[in-house]
């Protein structure tokens, strides 16, 4: 009996140094991304089908863009996909990233309560909006997590001649959070926030919150993607990367990107060309 539990312990250890062998084996990248491709489900979608044509498995650290472009400065990463074209561009002049690639894009929306307190439905534009929030000291919930979204709110703040900072704390509210956490907190307090999307429609927890301005020229989001440089960091997969980059700008790319869809509505919009 005894030397049969030995040979099943054998035989279990073995099976597991060979799973392990095979795991350690196998090609993976690893993507610092954008929490709003993250949450909106996408990755969930594609990268299995990238996968099952490739063999290369993608594990994503989903972050706001300032930190996922810091972090593949540091060289914790192969590819970048984000949203702050003029950060992304930095990033490449500065030596950190090979080549930029338009990828997809949707757009911002303005959340806020149903009952609408600032009167953001009626503006005609979304400076307007922004200025009808400050006036009326409705709480506005901000990223401030130098997120992709929290760049873009800040240059619509600007756009609107404001300063919400010299009102931090009082009706201006910073989460230092991701898109999630930080519509979770305007549910908690009734307020006005600004998201994409895609994160939008695959929010859950909305409540009283509606999507209350849309449309402006101005709330278009590109997103980005780039190969982390190997020159600056060798350890880059780079034939690895670059597959994955070519899938997502290719073909069976755009069209999985295209393809997904939360209740019937398509939340990004392939423009790889």
């Amino acid at each position: 009996m005894l030397l049969m539990k030995k040979l099943i312990a054998g035989l279990f250890l073995a099976f597991a140094i060979n799973s392990t062998m095979l795991i350690a084996d196998e090609p993976f990248i690893t993507l610092q991304s954008t929490t709003s491709t993250a949450n909106s489900g996408l990755y969930t979608a594609i990268l299995p089908v990238f996968r099952a044509e490739s063999g290369i498995k993608v594990n994503v650290v989903p972050v706001g863009t300032g930190q996922a472009i810091k972090n593949a400065k540091n060289g914790d990463g192969d590819v970048v996909l984000v949203h702050a074209q003029i950060a992304e561009e930095k990033f490449i002049a500065e030596g950190f990233g090979v080549e930029r690639f338009d990828v997809m894009y949707n757009d911002f929306v303005l959340i806020g309560p149903g009952n609408d307190p600032a009167s953001v439905f009626e503006s005609n534009s979304i400076s307007t909006a922004l200025k009808n929030i400050a006036i009326s000291g409705a709480i506005f919930v901000s990223r401030g997590d130098d997120s992709g979204t929290h760049k873009k709110e800040k240059r619509l703040w600007n756009a609107a001649n404001i300063d919400p900072m010299s009102d931090s704390g009082k009706w201006y509210r910073e989460t230092g959070s991701g898109m999630g956490a930080t519509l979770n907190a305007a549910v908690g307090m009734n307020a006005y926030t600004l998201t994409d999307r895609g994160t939008w429609i695959s929010f859950s927890n909305k409540q009283n919150l509606e999507l209350l301005y849309e449309g402006d020229d101005s709330l278009f989001n590109q997103y980005g993607v780039i190969l982390v440089s190997p020159e600056r960091h060798p350890h880059v997969k780079q034939k690895e990367a670059q597959v994955f980059i070519d899938w997502l700008l290719g073909e069976n790319g755009q069209r999985a990107i295209g393809e997904y869809k939360l209740v019937g509505q398509q939340l990004f919009f392939p423009n790889a060309n």
